[in-house]
């Protein structure tokens, strides 16, 4: 009788730990065409998704093992793929393919109480990574020039259904690899207020810097959203960033920049949806895109985007985006012009377990 106790406690135990495992699986595979013709073949230099031209790429690929228990989980996620290549070119090559990496831990046992550690989302911004989780099939300019992912220790608290509070504790701007020759960390916050299931407000902030101890300037950042649902099939995002950075160090003098973006997403029925998108970003004085021009970056940009969902594991996107600047920054038949306009469609499939 014991043994037979203790063969079904193992069994059990067996089952959990399989059902605490997770698998899943993503491959965001695209075409893009930019009429100005890039020779590179990548488009311009401030866009760092869905960025090669007139060929088929994968943007994102990665494959990722959860754990997940009720005090204690760990997600470890490895990729590829063009987004990899834009926006971790300045890591070493060993971490190139790390999309995710982190342990999470519960402190409290009746408190929703979150330490993690490692590489994990950003916490700036309601663009990510993944394409299919976001209203537009590329991301705007303010989110390309803010982090996809952060490393550091990051302390969440959620209140109740309502507030969530997080700290954090970062090794810098979008970095993995921690020098010695930059000796201060950064440092973000984040508030989501959530008072109905139709409103959702976000306001997160970075301080810290991305420079060597002895050139280092202090840069200052607050994102802000708002994401609004007043019916199923309808939805508006508006987010505005802005930022701060010494012009020197110990410098009482800073540069700013500033984006706000405006999207409207509508679901008419459950296979179909449809967004539009304007936004605006302001760097005069090129701190996130240097432009090298008179005005400095100064471009405004709207874009169509429609979804189909062919199955519950495949999407189908396609957008066109036009985006002008008060500078001839970009090109058009080898000649400089104000004006670039873009084709981009993509496969989005997912797989889990």
């Amino acid at each position: 009788m014991t043994l037979f106790v203790l063969l079904m406690a193992a069994k059990i135990n067996a089952q959990d730990s399989a059902r605490a495992f997770t698998f899943y699986g993503y491959a965001d595979v695209y075409y893009g065409y930019d009429f100005s013709n890039p020779e590179s073949g990548t488009r311009p230099a401030f866009l760092y998704s869905h960025s090669r031209h007139n060929r088929v790429n994968a943007n994102l690929v990665f494959l990722k093992f959860a754990y997940t228990k009720k005090r204690f989980r760990f997600n470890i996620s490895s990729m590829l793929g063009t987004y990899s290549q834009s926006n971790l070119s300045g890591e070493p090559f060993y971490l190139r393919q790390i999309f995710e990496a982190n342990i999470d831990g519960k402190l409290l046992r009746k408190k929703d109480l979150w330490l993690d550690a490692g590489i994990f989302p950003s916490h700036i911004g309601f663009e990510s990574a993944i394409s299919k989780d976001c209203a537009t099939l590329s991301r705007s300019i303010l989110a390309e020039n803010t982090p996809y992912f952060e490393t550091g220790i990051r302390l969440t608290y959620q209140h109740n259904s309502k507030w969530t509070f997080t700290g954090l504790v970062l090794n810098g701007w979008q970095k993995i690899n921690w020098t010695k020759e930059k000796s201060l960390p950064s440092f973000g916050t984040q508030i989501i207020f959530q008072p109905t299931e139709k409103l959702l407000l976000n306001y997160s902030t970075f301080i810290g810097t991305d420079y060597v101890d002895t050139i280092r300037k202090m840069r200052y950042f607050h994102n802000l959203y708002a994401i609004y649902s007043p019916l199923s099939q309808l939805t508006f995002t508006f987010g505005f960033d802005i930022g701060t950075e010494q012009k020197e160090k110990n410098s009482l003098q800073y540069n700013l920049w500033f984006s706000p973006v405006f999207i409207m997403r509508y679901k008419p029925i459950s296979k179909f949806a449809m967004a539009v998108r304007y936004e605006f970003y302001s760097d005069k004085n090129g701190v996130m895109i240097n432009s090298g021009t008179p005005n400095g970056f100064q471009t405004h940009g709207v874009s169509l985007n429609i979804d189909y969902v062919i199955s519950s594991k495949v999407v189908w996107r396609a957008e066109a985006r036009l985006l002008r600047s008060k500078d001839e920054i970009f090109t058009w038949n080898e000649k400089s012009n104000k004006n670039n306009f873009a084709l981009l469609t993509s496969l989005a499939i997912m797989l889990s377990k």
